[in-house]
């Protein structure tokens, strides 16, 4: 019995405020299942269409009614929630290739007054095309010029519009995106007036682990427990954050924002942003050759390791807090850092610690590095376990092998793939396989951290002190050791 057919009838049918491109798990789990549970408390009353940029199939969707089901589970403040949510909020799944029409035609509707989106960052690209014909743009930032197109000449008020790519600035870099199209379009001076003064372009921040459908026993049991088949089932930790830049006339229209703490809409971001990045994206990127190279395959395995469990929050506690730019309140780092170790205990997620290493050294630049130089700003001494850290990030880009262009490592005897634009780099410079001389041109490499990271005094020992001990007694041990090898 699918979930349609089950004891779970749709919600009454509300009109469609929302238009939402994309139908990945992230917007379902996180932006419908918001405005889903506003909708049931009648403070937005407003359902979804949801443009499918690939492909032509919805029927997926349509067998189901657009219902699905997210099986929440995870910590609120030290204890395990769970729940099995019906999702009604969308109302119709539509394609690009085969609906355009009917998707302009939701521009013409003045229920209409949202539009979200998650296309990946690569989809907030600017490619030059033909506005003016009637084929459908390739781009999602052309199909939304093309839309706004359509509702100005329909006379109607503007939108709030809401992209939730993972790009700083995103509402801003999206609006910049349609202007370009408006100038080379030649789309008019009104249309690009009415785009700049009645319309509302929010950046946001979207923070919520929605690893999607299960497998094998895991979605037999959950089908067993709901009573009926779900092929959209998602699954979600419970921590959720929707964060919107956004003033009075924005709040008047996201009213779904009422329904649930989750969802913050204030005049800057940047806090939320700044705490995401360095105290969740951060402390994910400074572990995952540790623990990997540990032998530990998931976040929750490496904290059901109490030794680890400590190294763990240590690191983010004592060294990363600390060094978060001063003008997030320490109290609310600390606070929001231990939700966060909540969130890394979580049982029902299977969060792979490999799959983080992906463009590793971009990613310790970007979350990491800002960390380390503001800690010796306020310290003026070496982080031990952030030295540790990065020791192990040099010991897990030492490829061993090169084979079909890709670069592979060696742990405990098995081979792992090392996915990072920076690894035939590494492959030469390991060549040597003298831990100083490693250590010494990972850290003078400007093209890698734009600085000398040398020049921080006794980091450059300190680093080469735990990766030559990683290699001698293994990564496991020297991590185990907490304050010793300091």
């Amino acid at each position: 019995m699918l979930i349609s057919e089950s004891t779970h009838p749709r919600e009454n049918k509300f009109p469609e405020k929302v238009l939402q491109f994309g139908t990945g798990v992230l917007l379902r789990g996180l932006c419908d299942y918001l405005i889903d549970k506003a909708n049931k408390k009648g403070m937005f009353r407003g359902s979804i269409v949801v443009v499918k940029s690939m492909g032509t199939n919805t029927s997926d969707f349509d067998s189901q009614d657009n219902l699905y089901t997210c099986c929440v589970r995870g910590y609120i403040k030290g204890e395990m929630t769970s729940e099995n949510a019906v999702i009604s909020s969308i109302s119709r799944v539509l394609t690009a290739q085969n609906h355009w029409k009917e998707i302009l035609a939701t521009a013409t509707s003045p229920d209409m007054s949202v539009v979200i989106s998650n296309t990946t960052e690569v989809g907030l690209q600017y490619v030059s095309e033909n506005l003016n014909s009637e084929d459908v743009p390739e781009s999602y930032p052309g199909k939304l010029t093309k839309w706004l197109k359509t509702r100005f000449d329909a006379g109607l008020n503007g939108v709030v519009i809401v992209p939730t790519e993972l790009i700083v600035d995103n509402g801003d870099f999206l609006k910049n995106l349609v202007l370009r199209h408006i100038d080379e379009q030649k789309l008019g001076k009104d249309f690009k007036a009415w785009i700049e003064n009645e319309n509302s372009f929010c950046n946001s921040l979207v923070d919520r682990i929605v690893p999607g459908k299960p497998n094998g026993e895991e979605l037999e049991l959950l089908t067993k427990e709901l009573g009926y088949e779900d092929n959209l089932l998602i699954k979600s930790e419970a921590y959720k954050l929707w964060a919107i830049q956004g003033d009075e006339k924005v709040s008047e229209v996201l009213t779904f924002a009422d329904a649930d703490d989750g969802v913050v809409i204030e005049k800057s971001i940047t806090q939320y942003r700044e705490l995401k990045l360095r105290m969740l994206n951060a402390p994910h990127t400074m572990m995952c050759a540790l623990c990997f190279l540990a032998g530990f395959d998931t976040v929750k395995d490496a904290m059901n390791d109490p030794l680890m469990e400590k190294f763990i929050t240590i690191l983010m506690l004592t060294e990363l807090a600390p060094a978060v730019p001063s003008s997030i309140d320490p109290k609310i780092v600390q606070r929001y850092g231990r939700e966060i170790m909540d969130r890394f205990r979580n049982p029902h997620l299977d969060h792979n610690w490999h799959s983080i290493t992906f463009q590793y050294t971009m990613k310790l630049k970007m979350r990491a590095i800002p960390l380390l130089m503001h800690y010796y700003e306020v310290f003026g001494t070496v982080p031990h376990y952030f030295s540790r850290g990065f020791a192990a990030y040099i010991l897990f880009m030492k490829a061993v092998e090169k084979r079909d262009d890709k670069f592979y490592g060696m742990n405990a005897g098995k081979e792992y793939v090392i996915n990072d634009d920076q690894a035939a780099w590494f492959y030469e410079v390991w060549q040597s396989n003298d831990t100083e001389e490693v250590v010494q041109r990972t850290l003078s490499n400007e093209d890698f951290w734009e600085l000398d990271l040398r020049h921080l005094p006794g980091f450059e020992e300190s680093v080469s002190l735990h990766l030559s001990n990683m290699q001698s007694i293994g990564v496991k041990e020297v991590a185990s050791a907490l304050n010793v090898f300091a």
